[in-house]
């Protein structure tokens, strides 16, 4: 055995060979345990040490009477120092379960015993032992044995976690390792009883759990101070050897701290020990191993050397690499003779041991050569030979990327510039392009894993952006956005099973560290170790495997040698070495982080990814060559490789050629630094695996013509070469060599790894051409298929340890240089789409098989399915009586019709219970193409499409999707989609091409076989349809559905296939919607066989359906059932149907009519009773006898028949996709009809979102009730929705929002009838998987989640961001409450102002009153149709003459401020000072005293949008002189109110005044002419006039005046229409600075407009020809004035948009320079958002959140007041108006978060508005109030709406006090409480149980309670308080008016 001289310990033997000997540094050896045997020798001499062994537990009680004696016993004092001082370092001390916890649980434990222990372990640790204790070894507790007999009881396993939290907190301060069990099996066999195996295993599951359960429980509470807890396993069982070591297997992997394992050593045949422990090390790279029991059979002869065993540990340890803690050395030790003293001992002779791994160093020059030829002599075809095989059962499988390759986002949220960054923005890459967006994967997570998930990858190889985490490369430029990224990023791989392989610097360095030298300063080591130190700690916990460099040989030779790469620095001789050197230190000091930090809590590893080429000599007979060809690996891999893998330095080879060829040429040509001795040690082993890149292979000569310069080569003296038969790759530097790379991987094993570190393959790949066909990528499946297959021979015949196979890489993605021209993805990008859709490569699938098959199989189809439990329910459903007319179905729209449009759209949050079936949906002829294929017979549709003029554009579905070729590409994407059911059809021609059984066609069966199998491989259970339109040509011929003795002919196929697929296939349906069959096909003739018979075809045709499907049934049920335990139903479908008027009995009966004759035709008869619904026999039987005929058109059932039908379904299966609208009619007699049958008519509401199917409009809220109905009607059934989807345009893209909305919204009225209404739901099943043939409609229809190019043969698969969304509402079981949803208790800062606001114009009304001049909103609404029913503000609620009703509302409310704005021209009717009108000032005087005199504190508005029309009419705004007009006109308002006061605005508004009213014209002035130039104009005017009116105030009123003043600014907060696309995100951003920045950030930042604002305008300005820009430029002095002239905040918002990027072309206006879309035409919004009054206004509470985060973060969090917030209705007044308490609740619920979560400065709160009023341009027909002023009253009452009691109760309460803990005070009556309202409590429940709503306040009943005697009383008191009013009311008549003020005045505080 070779021993390195940098091993710490040399290992000797005293007293064998007369020199000590020592083991490894803290290599632990272990003793023990006590046994009474033991004790009885040391009792019997003094010291005994004769006895020492390892005796199995018995006799505890002895035991523990003679080791708990006081004092303790002498003799094991003695007995535990001797065996400290012959060099034991732990012991083992076993705790008896059944004497501690004499009962078994923790409730009575023996606290004598306890103390007992702890002296024991303290007498260890006096003797300087560390205990190893054992939880359990041996007998159960006696009462648990007579209790439940054995291990074999499951609950056992938590009395076992009871015992041991006990035990660890009476003992856990005076131990650290543990052990749960010292031998399962053992404790297992003792309590055996009947049935052993069985009982056994039973056994060994509980032991298990009870482990796992302990562990959890240690690490959670116990193991803080760096405990560590095992269970013991026998070896065997550790390596799989064993019985059982399936059961055990699972214990290693998380629940283990250290492998313990009891071995049986065989000295006679020196048994395989070693190779046992290198396998556990092989399956348990991370854990280091304790041998916790060693026994010795036949080892009598072994009393001179007894530690042989303990050698063979050594030798596993330095040879192998095997971790391990120590070895148990009870029996070796008891073999040494009584006289030796001291056996063991520990001397340090070097240094501390630091590598993972201690190996043997080792060098051999030969190893090239070595490797070379074993090879060099193979022939071609024994070169070139394939080999079936596969991979270990463990190996990973695959894609790598790399961040600034895929990522974008380049700037995003604060991320730093890289040098790769700064490399495209010069120009350096092709074509000038950049990686600012590249793959977009910043925003696509999902969309990536997405793939992964279809390809079945388990680990992913990304690296992390050192930028985008610490923008300057320093860990105090922290990113926590980026932090952000990457910690999503990384629990969704989790979530998916995915494996993170993480690299730390993949070639991106901040640039910011390169300007300070980066790589050749050697500061950055640290710098990097820092950022290495953050990534491990904050994503170590779930990262096991890091990679600190990738392919440091392209940083160092291709960013500093040649220059090809970021940095571009050409310095080969001095700056790639020196770059390398620092390399190399930085990775050793990184893996020493981990090592010393982290490696002991998180059991990950770290290594490095190295590239390397394999050479070959260009001779093989010259020998200068094959020396050439070895310099060559070393310059390449031996550079970075030696030093880690090796002994710490170069290679000898790198160092001496170097050398020599600096002397040769008299100078320096490359400058290669030196390592210290101790760097050298410190470096050496600093990687726990070998990660290696390989592509291509060279030849290599030695150059003949030496030159002096430096180069790669010329320093190297090798000159490379190619074969000229190697293929080439599209890169220049590729060339296909697959055999290289076994080559490669047997130099590495030979060189760096032997058998002792695992050899991860990171990268792998070739390009293809962006150019022609980049689907079918033939030269990357060729690549793949040759080089995996070599790396798998050098796994199977080379025996080299490849743990991995990684590809480069998993997109197309920026190829540094090369920029996009390059692909080597395996899925195509589309880099000239802004969505950057991915679409599987031929190659993914080629991969994805390979990975399935674990590597290259030629046997897979003899594959074992393993089949799932199935859990469907199969309860015979019971007979129901027939329905009633109208059927009881009918409180369905007594329950839905009459909701209010909140209620009914209300968005709903909760999950599908956990069995839920998720799924989507095909069907054969629409998807399989191959129409003759294999024997095919044609169906009816093939039929039918291949005639002219039957379907649009005279398409067919003869290759359709091409699924019967690509079942690995449909799978593909089912297993990305996580569903767990794929519901299709067969082809019943394909498997019966003339629909007999005798013309089966085995071809066919296969095909289907093939599938079925692969969807149960992929855990996806198959939902299969025996019949889904397309009927045998042959059968049609035969009369198809109009011949009955199709009834045998379907159940004969029926029959084939439960037989043929039964086995597997669990869920049956009989047919799809046969509804469609016979109307379709057979009334209207639309569909084939293109019967038109209306009125008498539909009936026959659904009469034989019906017939079949029953006998298909019975075969089922009575043939295969009992084997196959299966289900069988049919999809049935239907359109919801609303009455269109609720009120109308005829219209409801109309309703319940319409889904009888379409789902009850069918329905009824299987469900019910086995008849026809009653109304629709009635109907038909009277009109059939109005029409003269003899008996009903509509078939009927015999006894018997009704009898068979009845009950043939297991579940209601539902194809539903929208409603109609329904009203009762009645049709015509002739000619027949089905339609004419029902005497109804259909319409659609047009306000209902359209589709590009006109007749399927999306109408979500019809598919709660009709899965209401259904449940009424058929007694609740298992229900599952097997279809339902929406149809898109054929040139729809990818980004398919609508459908996502159409989806969400869907999906959540289905997880309301499942979790509000109790609907059986059991699963839902999305139509369609992909875009396919719709069947008249061709392919201009598009329901699928993938999209497919039909023009393409390749009929490529592309998912959809649909597809994205489905498989997260699959991920998630459906749409749960997010944490930041969750509505939160708490209150806002004492001070907080509540307030409410008005307008001049809106309500002051007086429009000519008292000599006010006119306004331009006199004029605007003056002007025929500007205004909504030609309405104006004259009177409005005419304030002017109410201020004391207005006051008395807001006392009423009890808000703290009231927000009004002065009328200009009331005050100054010409606009200027030359006049004032006293009469309007006094106005405001009045109003302004009576709320101070009411304690409300007035907030004034100098102007909200009612200038002064003779101001107008000089200009207006786009006067500039208006500056000084309105600092005038403030400064007269300033000098005669300023002093009472105290809260300005100057200015309500300003983009409404700018664009509004002078862009798009909707508002006074209603100017729409200069929509690119009047915008602007008016904008700059008003911030220079908002300016100047802060400084008139701060400079001549705020030292005497003390208020506050700033302007009011709005915005809607802006979602992107996509988030997971860059364009859409900058549109948002875009919109956000255009709206709420435009005015903001002069004020409140710069003094200037925004750069995005500026840089716009002006290019598009440019591009139109323009000089200049068009928006106005301040001077330096104006932005000195303007910028800071704020003291707050002001903001209103009411709602939010989603934008996306809309191209205007060379239109010059606001909304085309901003380039989004948001309220303008092909606005988006979301559907599940709640409508309001207002079109423009959503209910989106959340964006109020984040726009208040908008400005704390981009205007550095300044003081806020909202100033406005609130929402409209329209229609007849509703005072009990919910949606404006929802509204309200929400709104401030997310102001209170965003003050209490987020450190949003938020001062105050304003709802708008006191009362309805005039709304601007919408009149009176949007009402905001929380007061309704009835307008047809000339007296204009004001009506308090419930919302009024609610607002005031928040004011009261200052926000929402949890009532959890009972009432809260602010509810509680004081003296001053005003007289209750009319409505004291409403007690109707909401979704929280046992909850009522009190106030607007969530209350426990006994709450409310308690509040309603409260208001009983107040009640009373109110009563009598009128009395004594009334009484003193009489005596004092001359005062009644004041006495009646006052009154009023105590009602209303």
């Amino acid at each position: 055995m070779e021993l390195s001289s940098t091993l710490v310990i040399a290992l000797l033997f005293v007293p064998c060979f007369g020199t000590d000997w020592q083991f490894a540094y803290n290599f632990a050896l272990i003793s023990g345990p006590l046994t009474n045997d033991l004790i009885n020798g040391l009792e019997g001499t003094e010291k005994g040490m004769n006895n020492d062994g390892f005796s199995t537990f018995t006799a505890v009680s002895a035991l523990e009477a003679r080791i708990c004696q006081e004092p303790f016993p002498v003799y094991l004092k003695d007995y535990f120092s001797d065996l400290h001082v012959r060099g034991v370092t732990h012991y083992k001390v076993i705790l008896p379960w059944r004497t501690i916890l004499l009962n078994g649980t923790s409730n009575n434990p023996d606290k004598s015993k306890i103390e007992c222990y702890r002296s024991l372990l303290n007498e260890l640790s006096t003797a300087k032992l560390k205990p190893v204790v054992i939880l359990h070894q041996g007998a159960l507790p006696a009462v648990l044995i007579s209790g439940y007999r054995g291990w074999n009881q499951r609950f056992l396993a938590s009395l076992f976690a009871d015992y041991a939290e006990f035990v660890f907190r009476a003992l856990g301060d005076m131990a650290d390792t543990w052990i749960t069990f010292s031998d399962p099996t053992e404790t297992i066999s003792a309590t055996l009883t009947e049935n052993p195996k069985e009982s056994f295993s039973m056994a060994l599951k509980t032991i298990v759990s009870a482990h796992k359960k302990v562990y959890k429980i240690f690490h959670n509470g116990f193991a803080s101070n760096g405990g560590k807890l095992s269970i013991a396993l026998g070896i065997d069982d550790v390596i799989k050897e064993s019985t059982f070591s399936r059961e055990l297997e699972e214990v290693s992997k998380g629940f283990v701290d250290f492998i313990a394992v009891n071995v049986q050593y065989d000295c006679e045949t020196q048994a395989d020990m070693r190779e046992k422990l290198g396998r556990i090390r092989n399956h348990n790279v991370n854990l280091k191993i304790l041998v916790f029991s060693l026994k010795l059979q036949a080892c009598e002869f072994m009393t001179s050397n007894p530690f042989q065993p303990l050698v063979v540990i050594l030798q596993a340890i330095n040879i192998d690499g095997v971790l391990t803690l120590g070895s148990d050395i009870s029996e070796p030790l008891s073999r040494v003779p009584a006289g030796n003293q001291k056996v063991v001992c520990f001397q340090e002779t070097s240094h501390s041991v630091n590598s993972k791994y201690q190996r043997i160093s080792k060098t051999s020059p030969l190893s090239y050569q070595t490797v070379w030829e074993k090879f060099a002599n193979q022939s071609d075809s024994e070169r070139d030979s394939f080999l079936y095989g596969t991979f270990p059962n463990d190996f990973l499988w695959g894609t790598a990327t790399a961040s600034f390759k895929i990522e974008g986002g380049w700037k995003e949220y604060g991320k730093g510039e890289s040098i790769w960054d700064t490399f495209g923005h010069n120009g350096h890459a092709y074509n000038n392009l950049t990686a600012d967006v590249s793959c977009d994967s910043y925003n696509k997570i999902d969309y990536d894993i997405y793939l992964m998930r279809g390809l079945q990858s388990n680990i992913y190889k990304f690296s992390i952006s050192w930028s985008r985490i610490f923008p300057t490369g320093y860990r105090n430029s922290l990113n926590k956005k980026g932090v952000d990224y990457y910690n999503k990023l990384i629990n969704r791989l989790l979530g998916s099973n995915i494996q993170p392989m993480v690299t730390l610097f993949h070639w991106d360095l901040p640039q910011a560290l390169q300007d300070l030298g980066a790589w050749q300063n050697e500061t950055i080591i640290d710098t990097f170790v820092e950022f290495a130190d953050f990534c491990f700690a904050t994503f170590g916990d779930r990262v096991k495997t890091w990679i600190t460099f990738n392919e440091p040989w392209v940083v160092s030779y291709a960013g500093y040698g040649t220059g090809q790469h970021a940095p571009k620095i050409t310095d080969p001789g001095v700056a790639s070495y020196k770059v390398a050197h620092s390399i190399l230190k930085a990775h050793a000091k990184a893996w020493h982080v981990y090592n010393d930090k982290y490696r002991s809590q998180q059991h990950g590893q770290v290594g490095i990814a190295l590239n390397s080429d394999w050479v070959e000599p260009k001779s093989h007979n010259n020998t200068e060559d094959i020396k050439a060809a070895e310099r060559y690996i070393q310059f390449m891999l031996g550079w970075f490789a030696h030093p880690i893998f090796v002994n710490g330095d170069y290679p000898e080879i790198l160092k001496t050629q170097i050398e020599n060829k600096n002397l040769e040429c008299g100078k320096v040509i490359g400058q290669l630094p030196a390592f210290t001795e101790e760097e050298k040690l410190y470096i050496k082993g600093t990687a726990d695996f070998f990660g290696v890149s390989h592509y291509t292979s060279r030849i290599v000569s030695a150059t003949t013509n030496k030159i002096c310069t430096s180069e790669y080569n010329n320093i190297g003296d090798f000159t490379q070469h190619v074969h000229p038969s190697w293929p080439r790759a599209l890169s220049s530097w590729i060339y296909v060599v697959p055999w290289g790379f076994r080559r490669l991987l047997n130099f590495i094993a030979q060189e760096y790894t032997g058998n002792k570190i695992p050899i991860y393959i990171t990268g792998n790949g070739v390009p293809t051409e962006y150019a022609g066909d980049v689907i079918n990528d033939t030269i990357r499946i060729n690549y793949f298929n040759t080089y995996i297959n070599e790396a798998l021979k050098a796994n199977k015949v080379d025996r080299v340890d490849i743990k991995s196979f990684i590809l480069w890489s998993l997109l197309d993605n920026f190829e540094g240089p090369q920029g996009y021209n390059q692909r080597f993805g395996l899925h195509y990008v589309n880099f000239e789409n802004p969505n950057r859709p991915r679409t599987p490569k031929e190659s993914a699938y080629f991969y994805s098989k390979l990975i399935e098959q674990n590597g290259f199989r030629n046997d897979a189809s003899k594959d074992v399915i393993q089949l799932q439990e199935s859990h469907l329910d199969l309860l015979r459903l019971p007979e129901l009586p027939a329905s009633e007319v109208p059927s009881e179905a009918k409180i369905v729209w007594e329950k839905f019709s009459k909701q209010s449009d909140s209620d009914k759209n209300l968005f709903f949050y909760g999950t599908f219970p956990d069995d839920f079936a998720w799924g989507v949906s095909t069907s054969a002829y629409q998807i399989e193409g191959g129409w003759n294929a294999d024997g095919k017979g044609p169906s009816i549709w093939d039929n039918f499409t291949h005639s002219p003029n039957n379907v649009l554009n005279n398409e067919n579905g003869d290759i359709a999707c091409d699924s019967y070729n690509k079942i690995d590409e449909d799978l593909y994407m089912l297993r990305a989609l996580k569903v767990k059911s794929y519901r299709f059809s067969l082809s019943w021609s394909r498997i019966f091409p003339n629909g007999t059984k005798e013309s089966a066609n085995p071809k066919g069966v296969v095909y289907y076989n093939r599938l079925i199998n692969g969807l149960l491989k992929s855990n996806i259970i198959p939902m299969v349809t025996l019949h889904h339109w397309d009927l045998p040509q042959a059968l049609q011929d035969a009369g198809g559905w109009d011949n009955n003795q199709l009834v045998d002919l379907f159940n004969e196929f029926a029959d084939f296939c439960f037989q043929s697929f039964g086995d597997r296939v669990k869920f049956w349906m009989t047919f799809n919607q046969p509804y469609s069959i016979a109307w379709e096909g057979y009334g209207l003739g639309i569909h084939p066989p293109k019967v038109k018979d209306p009125g008498l075809a539909p009936y026959r045709i659904a009469h034989t359906l019906i017939k079949a499907h029953a006998a298909v049934y019975h075969t089922y049920d009575q043939k295969y059932r009992p084997s196959q335990k299966g289900l069988i139903s049919l999809s049935l479908n239907a359109n919801w149907a609303e009455p269109k008027n609720p009120d109308e009995p005829t219209d409801v009966a109309a309703a319940d009519r319409y889904l009888q004759f379409m789902l009850g035709w069918f329905a009824h008869p299987i469900f019910k009773n086995g008849d026809y619904p009653d109304v629709m026999k009635g109907h038909i039987a009277s009109k059939s006898e109005l029409q003269g005929l003899s008996s009903s058109r509509l078939p009927h059932f015999t006894d018997t028949e009704k009898a068979y039908i009845q009950g043939t379904a297991d579940a209601f299966c539902i194809n539903a996709y929208t409603t109609k609208i329904i009203r009762h009619k009645i049709s015509r007699l002739k000619p027949y009809s089905y339609e004419d049958d029902r005497d109804l008519s259909e319409e659609v509401d047009v306000t209902w979102p359209t589709s590009a199917m006109k007749e399927l409009r999306p109408v979500a809220w019809g598919l709660r009730r009709l899965l209401n109905w259904i449940k009424e009607e058929y007694n609740n059934p298992p229900t599952y929705i097997t279809e339902n989807g929406v149809a898109s345009s054929s040139d729809s893209s990818v980004d398919d929002i609508d459908r996502i909305f159409y989806y969400k919204t869907y999906i959540d009225e289905a997880l309301k009838a499942y979790k509000l209404d109790g609907v059986n739901l059991k699963g839902f099943i999305a139509w369609s998987l992909m875009d396919c043939f719709e069947w008249t409609d061709g392919y201009n229809l598009r329901f699928g989640l993938h999209h497919v190019d039909f023009i393409s043969a390749s009929r490529q698969r592309t998912p959809k961001r649909s597809a994205h969304y489905y498989a997260e509402l699959i991920m998630n079981n459906g749409i749960p409450l997010q944490k930041e949803d969750e509505f939160l208790y708490g209150e806002f800062p004492k001070g907080f102002a509540w307030s409410v606001a008005t307008a001049a114009y809106q309500i002051e009304g007086g429009w000519r009153a008292d000599g006010k001049g006119l306004s331009i909103w006199d004029t605007y609404t003056h002007t025929p149709f500007k205004i909504g029913n030609g309405q104006t503000g004259d009177i409005a609620c005419d304030s002017y003459n109410k201020i004391e009703e207005d006051v008395a509302m807001l006392k009423n409310l009890m808000v703290t401020h009231y927000r009004f704005s002065l009328s200009w021209p009331r005050i100054l009717p010409d606009g200027t000072t030359r006049y004032i009108n006293e009469a309007g000032l006094n106005y405001y005087n009045h109003l302004i005293d009576a709320l101070l005199a009411a304690n409300i504190k007035p907030q004034v508005t100098l102007y909200h949008w009612d200038l002064p029309q003779a101001l107008q009419d000089v200009g207006g705004w786009e006067n500039e002189t208006i500056v000084e007009r309105f600092k005038e006109y403030a400064d007269v308002i300033f000098n005669r109110l300023g002093d009472r006061v105290k809260f300005w605005i100057t200015v309500n508004e300003p983009y409404n005044v700018a664009n509004i009213g002078h862009g798009y014209g909707v508002a006074a002035p209603g100017i729409s002419t200069r929509p690119g130039t009047a915008p602007y104009i008016v904008g700059h005017n008003l911030i220079k006039a908002h300016a100047e009116a802060w400084h008139l105030y701060n400079d001549t009123y705020r030292a005497k005046q003390g208020g506050l003043i700033s302007i009011t600014i709005n915005s809607d907060w802006a979602e992107p229409r996509n988030p997971y696309k860059q364009e859409d995100i900058d549109s948002a951003r875009r919109f956000m600075q255009f709206y709420g920045g435009w005015f903001a950030h002069p004020i409140f930042k710069t003094g200037d407009y925004n750069e995005v604002m500026k840089n716009r305008i002006l290019e598009r300005s440019l591009a139109n020809g323009l000089l200049k820009s068009r928006l106005p430029e301040f001077t330096e002095t104006e932005k000195q004035r303007i910028k800071g002239t704020y003291d707050y905040f002001g903001f209103n918002h009411y709602t939010t948009v989603m934008t996306f990027n809309f191209n205007y072309g060379k239109l010059q206006s606001y909304d085309a320079d901003r380039n989004s879309m948001s309220r303008g035409v092909g606005a988006v919004t979301d559907r599940s958002w709640l409508n309001s009054g207002s079109s423009w206004l959503k209910v989106t509470p959340f964006g109020f959140r984040r726009i208040l985060n908008w400005i704390k973060e981009e205007y550095n969090n300044p003081p806020i007041y909202i100033t406005e917030n609130g929402i409209s209705e329209r229609g007849e007044p509703d005072l009990k108006d919910t949606w404006r308490i929802n509204y309200l609740k929400s709104y401030i619920n997310e102001a209170l978060k965003a003050v209490k979560l987020d450190g949003v400065d938020l001062r105050g709160y304003t709802a708008w508005t006191l009362m309805d009023n005039f709304e601007w341009a919408m009149g009176f027909s949007e009402r905001f109030g929380l007061y309704y002023t009835n307008l047809s009253d000339t007296s204009i009452p004001r009506i308090p709406k419930e919302s009024t009691k609610f607002y005031s109760t928040v004011i009261q309460c200052n926000g929402f006090p949890d009532t959890s803990m009972g009432p809260p005070a602010c509810l509680q009556p004081s003296t001053t409480t005003a007289k209750p309202t009319s409505t004291t409590a409403s007690a109707k429940p909401d979704n929280d149980d046992g909850k009522v709503s009190f106030l607007g306040l969530l209350l426990s009943t006994s709450n409310a309670e308690v509040a309603l005697y409260i208001l009983f009383a107040l009640l009373i008191l109110f009563t009598l308080g009128i009395v004594f009013i009334s009484f003193t009311a009489k005596k004092l008549q001359k005062r009644l008016k004041a006495s009646k003020l006052r009154l009023n005045s105590v009602k209303l505080e």
